[in-house]
């Protein structure tokens, strides 16, 4: 008996309720297990707990920007490896001088996010950048016989 196939878990920490409900809808139409935040102290916190496949980051929230909450992410050991794609209302040029400006410290070497997406987001474009981002062999498996 085959075992059960288990869904990927993907973390979606967006302000907007209306795009959280879009995304977690979208996901789990696409037979993935979304989880949800709405700030970047939710959004720490449930990475942690539930060690997610991806990260979906929205990248002008209140208070904490989705940008410190990837530094965040990127500077924790346990979850530097994690997959995130931003998105924005902000177009990618804009995106990469707001970084700036908020300080973040490229000296220190900090990763791209693995996909940059403008809103209002395109369904497709988003699911193929989650699959493209959480395959399998994407992963190091020890004891390969390939």
């Amino acid at each position: 008996m085959a075992p059960e196939l288990k869904r990927k878990k993907i973390l979606v920490v967006d302000d907007e309720l209306d795009i959280r409900i879009f995304l977690c809808n979208l996901l789990g139409n696409c037979g993935y297990e979304p989880i949800e935040a709405g700030d970047k102290d939710m959004g720490m916190q449930m990475a942690v707990r539930e060690k997610p496949a991806l990260i979906i980051l929205d990248v002008t929230m209140p208070k904490e920007t989705g940008i410190q909450m990837y530094r965040e992410l990127k500077e924790h050991e346990d979850l530097e490896n994690i997959p995130v794609i931003m998105v924005s209302t902000i177009d990618k040029k804009t995106f990469a001088y707001y970084q700036k400006f908020q300080g973040t410290p490229r000296q220190k070497g900090l990763p791209d996010p693995g996909a940059y997406l403008e809103k209002p987001l395109e369904a497709e474009e988003l699911i193929e950048l989650v699959r493209t981002l959480t395959k399998p062999d994407a992963c190091h498996f020890s004891g390969d016989t390939e």
